[in-house]
């Protein structure tokens, strides 16, 4: 497959394609249908302000659904020859539309695409986390109902030193996921901006509307400074994994005092 910044028809060696594409093409699997959700609405703006035309814009949505279908189906797949999700989505525009298909890059980069893309993973994946998290907290919170009269010994140094009750015990890793849940909705309002527009980073001269955008892709804000929005590779991921460590370390020590008692 030709790259979309390649000049001429020369082929990038093998070796080298390997090289700098490395695993990139597995990771992106799972951001597929994320690539495309970006890619309707970021088409549906176009329209919006005049940049495509209608029928141009509607040619590219029924082909983005057909790629989402083909997603959602688990029968896409990325060409090895591809550098990315974004290439492999915008050559099959292209292949099917023609030039048309080469308008859907018009006042984006790549570099706007794989934030975008992260940060609707992301988001999902905490939506999953505190699910899972609040069903676990129902049942502790039941459970310390439960058996809160029931006696416990209250240990410290692993020595027995005041009486307790399970529901106390139970009680205590309740609170503390509340806490931890607490962090995750902090880090999901961080993350819940639209990046899409920032481009490569100084933003585009086309007259873009990202409030349309971030309408469509149901963002509750967006990154205002193009620069910012850049800077914020890597952020997400490093606010989301000090997260998930917290609550691990909850669910660490809980599994911890389950194997003392």
């Amino acid at each position: 497959m030709k790259k979309i910044w390649q000049k001429d028809d020369k082929a990038t060696n093998i070796l080298v394609n390997k090289f700098t594409v490395g695993k990139d093409l597995d990771f992106d699997e799972r951001l597929a249908k994320y690539d495309v959700k970006g890619s309707m609405a970021h088409c549906k703006m176009l329209a919006e302000v005049g940049i495509i035309s209608t029928e141009e814009s509607e040619q590219m949505l029924s082909v983005l659904e057909e790629i989402l279908e083909d997603i959602e189906n688990g029968t896409f797949e990325i060409d090895k020859s591809a550098e990315d999700i974004h290439s492999q989505i915008e050559s099959i525009l292209i292949e099917k539309l023609g030039d048309t298909g080469k308008k859907i890059h018009t006042a984006r980069s790549r570099n706007d695409q794989v934030l975008l893309d992260i940060k609707l993973y992301l988001l999902d994946e905490i939506r999953e986390i505190t699910a899972l998290t609040d069903e676990f907290f129902q049942i502790l919170i039941k459970l310390a109902e439960q058996h809160k009269n029931v006696l416990l010994p209250g240990y410290t140094h692993l020595q027995i030193a005041m009486p307790s009750s399970f529901g106390l015990w139970f009680g205590a890793y309740a609170e503390a996921l509340l806490d931890d849940v607490e962090m995750l909705f902090s880090v999901k309002n961080i993350i819940n901006k639209n990046p899409l527009g920032s481009a490569a980073g100084y933003g585009s001269s086309f007259p873009i509307d990202r409030e349309s955008t971030t309408s469509h892709l149901g963002f509750q804000s967006m990154n205002y400074n193009s620069v910012y929005a850049q800077m914020t590779r890597g952020k997400s991921e490093k606010l989301l994994s000090m997260a998930m460590a917290t609550l691990a370390g909850t669910l660490g020590k809980f599994a911890y005092d389950v194997c003392l008692y």
